[in-house]
């Protein structure tokens, strides 16, 4: 077996620790959603009695900043507005637009992001979404059956943790030894 000086096998463990605490305290790589879910067919105008689909969509999912939301469409398009604006299908002042039939926005603050179809009159018949993202940061409850991302966060940190915890006991076992 080759002869590691202590100080060595402490600079290794320093390093081991950081790199893992690391990997286990950062926030997990970002998820991609597809608006709607497989409730509905892309983002399109719900028929006339589930004008909330979007909205019961969003309600159901855990968004985090980084996350992205994916619209797909034919013939429309994707605006994303202040709080008024939606509320008034208002879509001459638009932050973001976009007409390109696969759109894909980037969630890059916590809060609540508006969007609606920029098409007259189908905001009003119902196409139109609420997002609210958690900060990276926030602490959450158990994620609800619908929210396959929280639980894949979990997964990875939980991964790290086990790897971190399994590298220290075979350096303490070479260190202290056989």
């Amino acid at each position: 077996m080759a002869s590691f000086s202590m100080s060595s096998i402490t600079a290794l463990m320093l390093f081991l620790l950081t790199v893992f605490s690391y990997i286990g305290l950062s926030p997990v790589s970002s998820f991609e959603f597809q608006v709607g879910g497989t409730q509905t067919q892309g983002w399109v105008v719900p028929q006339a009695n589930d004008s909330k689909i979007y909205n019961d969509w969003a309600s159901e999912t855990r968004f985090r900043v980084g996350d992205t939301v994916r619209f797909k469409y034919e013939k429309d398009s994707v605006m994303e507005v202040n709080e008024t604006d939606y509320k008034r299908c208002n879509s001459s002042h638009p932050n973001f637009f976009s007409n390109t039939g696969n759109t894909v926005f980037r969630l890059d603050y916590p809060g609540p992001f508006y969007f609606i179809s920029g098409v007259s009159g189908h905001c009003k018949k119902g196409q139109r979404l609420i997002v609210k993202v958690m900060s990276a940061e926030s602490e959450q409850s158990a994620p609800s059956e619908g929210d396959k991302s929280s639980g894949a966060r979990v997964a990875v940190n939980f991964l790290a943790w086990s790897s971190l915890c399994i590298v220290l006991s075979l350096l303490c076992f070479i260190i202290y030894g056989a």
